[in-house]
């Protein structure tokens, strides 16, 4: 279902054990563009010599006995592994058609926003589980906490199923299993029920998070995945701030289960349009289905694809998923200290969902609707910094032209100082402008500085271990996806007791005290970066 509207299989055309072989990684987002101008690779000796002068006609220069010699060298399984016909490949993910990569990408987007703004949602169905179930508001604050266990666990198991079966199943499975998990959770007649199938939801909402930003990274070249991948990532963070928005006035109206019923309306639409217009794009995985059909086509057993020579299997790939990013953990000191940041700004997120309603309605009157519009501070300091991002993008520039074409990952990090700054400043700002005297609107302004911030400082965090650490780049998000659950899913937890105890201003400027220990880390590893990754065994060169 999911090919007929998107890059379906590649052509039939069977390519000739002499073709010219063109590696369309040359154009990917991952590795570096030419620089002479040139669309791919091709072998001199395999090139038509009447196409050397550029003029078709050609010049007698002896190039028919290279060719003869070049192909006579070759082994069978140079012959016959399977690759793209050129830079014009219909194949080929990258040539999609421009509409449908956009169509693609903001399907992508929508559908992330979904399942992270499932995790916040819950922070506003506490009074009507603590009324039908007859349990504590902590046990309801494990609907949150579960949820974003199973964000952070997903990955660590569901890492390597993208290379074995593509993207479009892991895409198409996870989403469907978020989708049909949500109706126990919101049909559940016990907590038991419920909390078990949030956990659920979570893990199987992680699959399609961790592979989606891979599919937009598929099918936009290098040069062009900067917006794209700009607005796709808007999407995570924007949606746990939506959460309490929209549940707010569910809440305040009617039933707590119409959140989840929401929930699952909003899902069965995204998993309608995403098998219509999210199709297979993981190129290894169409290259091994072209290898597949020519083998039946042909009936020859060598045509083989760079994929299935690896010989991988699923339980080494899964044991090194699992394995590898604690191995960073325990011995990477700046991969620790770039996802604690991470994890404590998350963390403190998660806290906010239920501090700053205990703000809002102890220090100015707030109904539950009210509470939810009251995180459209962060939102908006989340829109403005991803609207900055063509600045950064600048700046980035720069520094590649200072070192001769190839920046430095410590280059990523620029933002990540203004972010470092931002955080703090605006939990701070928003605690000491909590007072019941002050005008509403100021603390909710305040808090944009903590939006803006938690933007520049993720971003920032996760293309430097890209970049940082480009050999186990995988296995480096999903340590700091796994930490900044673990923080996410603890927080909300000690949270209602910590402003109860410390008040609106103790418990914030708590916490902004807390987010200045991490304001030296960007600007530290900015300076010092280089010389940890060359002692490091996993960082790139």
């Amino acid at each position: 279902m999911a090919m007929a509207a998107g890059n379906s299989d590649p052509p039939t055309t069977q390519p000739s054990p002499t073709s010219t072989i063109y590696s369309p990684e040359t154009r990917r987002p991952s590795d570096a563009m030419p620089t002479d101008g040139t669309k791919g690779l091709v072998d001199v000796e395999k090139q038509d010599p009447r196409e050397k002068d550029g003029t078709g006609e050609g010049t007698d220069v002896g190039g028919d006995d290279e060719v003869v010699r070049a192909e006579n060298d070759k082994t069978d399984e140079d012959r016959f592994t399977v690759r793209w016909e050129g830079p014009d490949d219909l194949g080929d993910p990258l040539n999609t058609p421009g509409w449908k990569k956009w169509v693609m990408t903001l399907v992508l987007a929508v559908s992330c926003q979904c399942v992270t703004c499932c995790s916040s949602m819950a922070s506003d169905t506490y009074a009507g589980l603590e009324a039908e179930f007859g349990v504590s508001q902590e046990v309801c604050i494990l609907t949150v906490s579960l949820f974003v266990a199973g964000l952070g666990v997903g990955p660590l198991f569901l890492g390597p199923v993208s290379e074995f079966l593509g993207r479009a199943k892991v895409l198409h499975y996870g989403f469907a299993g978020f989708f049909l998990f949500n109706f126990p959770v919101a049909f559940a007649n016990n907590i038991a029920v419920h909390i078990i199938f949030r956990f659920l939801t979570g893990f199987a909402g992680s699959a399609f998070l961790s592979v989606s930003g891979g599919a937009i990274s598929d099918v936009f070249t290098n040069a062009k995945v900067g917006t794209p991948m700009m607005i796709f990532s808007a999407a995570p963070f924007i949606g746990p701030v939506l959460g309490p928005l929209v549940s707010g006035f569910i809440n305040e109206h009617t039933n707590w289960r119409w959140t989840y019923y929401v929930i699952i309306i909003w899902a069965a639409v995204m998993l309608a349009l995403l098998l219509v217009f999210v199709p297979e794009s993981y190129s290894p995985e169409l290259l091994r289905r072209k290898a597949k059909r020519l083998r039946k086509e042909t009936g020859d057993e060598r045509w083989i694809s760079p994929v299935e020579k690896l010989n991988r299997t699923f339980w080494e790939a899964l044991k090194k998923s699992i394995k590898t990013p604690f191995i960073l953990l325990s011995t990477q000191y700046m991969v620790l200290f770039l996802d604690l940041w991470s994890a404590l700004i998350l963390g403190i997120l998660y806290l906010f969902f239920g501090g700053v309603p205990y703000v809002f309605r102890t220090q100015h009157g707030f109904t539950l609707q009210q509470t939810g519009l009251s995180f459209l501070g962060i939102g908006l300091g989340q829109v403005v910094a991803v609207a900055s991002q063509p600045y950064f993008n600048g700046k980035y520039r720069l520094h590649v032209k200072k070192h001769g074409g190839a920046a430095p990952p410590e280059a990523r990090l620029v933002a990540g100082k203004f972010g470092a700054v931002l955080c703090p400043l605006g939990i701070l700002l928003f605690g000491l402008t909590s007072f019941s005297n002050v005008h509403w609107i100021v603390p909710i302004i305040m808090s944009s500085f903590f939006g803006a911030g938690m933007v520049f400082s993720f971003t920032s965090t996760f293309t430097y271990l890209v970049d940082a650490y480009r050999p186990v780049a995988a296995s480096a998000l999903a340590s700091n996806s796994f930490l900044r659950s673990a923080f996410a899913a603890g927080f909300p937890l000690f949270g209602q007791q910590m402003y109860a105890r410390l008040g609106a201003v103790g418990g914030s400027c708590l916490l902004g005290g807390l987010m200045c220990l991490t304001i030296p880390l960007p600007f530290l590893f900015y300076k010092i970066g280089a010389r940890v990754r060359e002692r490091s065994t996993f960082a790139a060169s």
